[in-house]
């Protein structure tokens, strides 16, 4: 892209989503990305990536991206043509709905001091919220264009995109995608352009179908262990169907993650007066798998019990709702002693329970050490461990 063509554009938000766009439009686009944290900022001008992401933390520090941070969005919006919006939405029970305040507080502010620029929310959002914000801010340049992105591989998967679905049938939403295709490295990529409410349907129903597999799969496994049966065999078996496929099978201690636990509570939040079984059944069942899981457990007798990392998954940082938390409280609960083992966490308790940093204290302590997913790290104690991990993969 000539200098004369090139786009710019503002990301608010670093986050996986936020830094992994920032970075692939930065190939060819003039990008500042804006956080309220000083410590991501400083982070990405120093072009260090302050997420756990190998291809993230390669680009940053070895292509040449014109990439800047700030924590001024005032500032960055001067004379930008794109502006993504990428900060949380996390479910608040309390509402059973979204917390989708800090998007609408990003888009009022384009909407004021750069009226004419292009805003595609990335974040996740209720069905119907794109159609309500245009009419709250009198902004028609606003659409949604979900992400189908992996923590620990964000970036990975934007240069290999399964799709590219943008939520408005614009020209301002043609030029968008086109700017996704020209970052990535895959170029025969599926586009797809639809309505807003329907874009944001799409992603509440594509994680809520991933959901689905995971409590379907551990459900199988629940049997397998209740009766005595080799849940490996029995997975491997159905998975060999071509219909079904030998992919995303692996049991766990129950989804988890950012995504997974709040999109399925939405989706079932936006069936309030729809007729629906399976969508609150998933939410169930995650809920039954733990409780099956951490009754095994407890059975055992065990005085101290260590939970060997709280990541959601292998190379990923993150343990906002990782599934093992929910069988964490559930041993705490019944009076057990819990001790965690987590590299990636500074502080020295965790909801009251101690953090031990030396793996080989902590496999000493704990009797019972409950890992979601197996690393070599453990193998020497694999007789006191406790997993679901049959493939070892996510």
């Amino acid at each position: 892209m000539s200098k004369s063509n090139q786009k710019r554009i503002v990301v608010v938000g670093i986050g996986y989503v936020g830094l992994s766009n920032a970075a692939l439009l930065a190939q060819k686009n003039s990008v500042t990305a804006v956080d309220i944290s000083k410590e991501r900022v400083i982070s990405v001008n120093e072009r260090k990536s302050p997420i756990v992401d190998e291809e993230l933390e390669d680009f940053l520090a070895n292509r040449k991206l014109d990439l800047s941070a700030s924590t001024d969005l005032v500032d960055a919006l001067k004379n930008t043509d794109v502006v993504i919006i990428a900060t949380p939405t996390d479910y608040d029970p309390k509402t059973n709905f979204f917390d989708t305040s800090s998007v609408e507080k990003v888009a009022l502010e384009v909407t004021q001091h750069a009226p004419n620029a292009t805003v595609v929310i990335k974040s996740t959002v209720p069905v119907g919220f794109v159609v309500g914000l245009r009419e709250r801010t009198g902004n028609p340049h606003i659409m949604f264009s979900p992400e189908f992105l992996r923590e620990g591989r964000a970036l990975f998967d934007n240069l290999h995109p399964s799709r590219i679905i943008v939520g408005s049938k614009t020209k301002k939403a043609r030029q968008f995608a086109e700017l996704l295709v020209e970052g990535a490295i895959d170029k025969d990529v599926p586009v797809l352009f639809t309505s807003p409410s329907e874009a944001e349907a799409i992603k509440l129903f594509a994680n809520t179908y991933l959901a689905m597999r995971v409590a379907f799969f551990n459900e199988l496994d629940s049997y397998a262990i209740a009766h005595g049966l080799e849940a490996r065999q029995i997975i491997q078996g159905v998975s060999h169907d071509p219909r079904i496929g030998n992919h995303y099978n692996n049991p766990s201690f129950g989804y988890g993650g950012y995504c997974l636990p709040k999109d399925t509570k939405q989706l079932l939040a936006n069936y309030a007066d729809v007729p629906q079984s399976l969508i609150a059944a998933i939410v169930e069942a995650n809920r039954t798998r733990k409780d099956f899981l951490a009754d095994r457990i407890v059975a055992k007798n065990p005085k101290t019990v260590g939970i060997f990392r709280l990541v959601m998954k292998a190379g990923s940082d993150n343990f906002r709702q990782s599934s093992v938390q929910g069988i964490m409280k559930r041993l705490k609960a019944k009076g057990i002693e819990v001790i965690i083992y987590e590299p990636a966490m500074n502080d020295d308790t965790f909801f009251g329970s101690r953090v031990v940093r030396d793996v080989d204290l902590f496999k000493l302590e704990a009797e019972i050490i409950v890992a979601n997913r197996v690393t070599p790290e453990i193998d020497d104690v694999k007789d006191r461990v406790f997993t679901r991990d049959l493939f070892g993969s996510d």
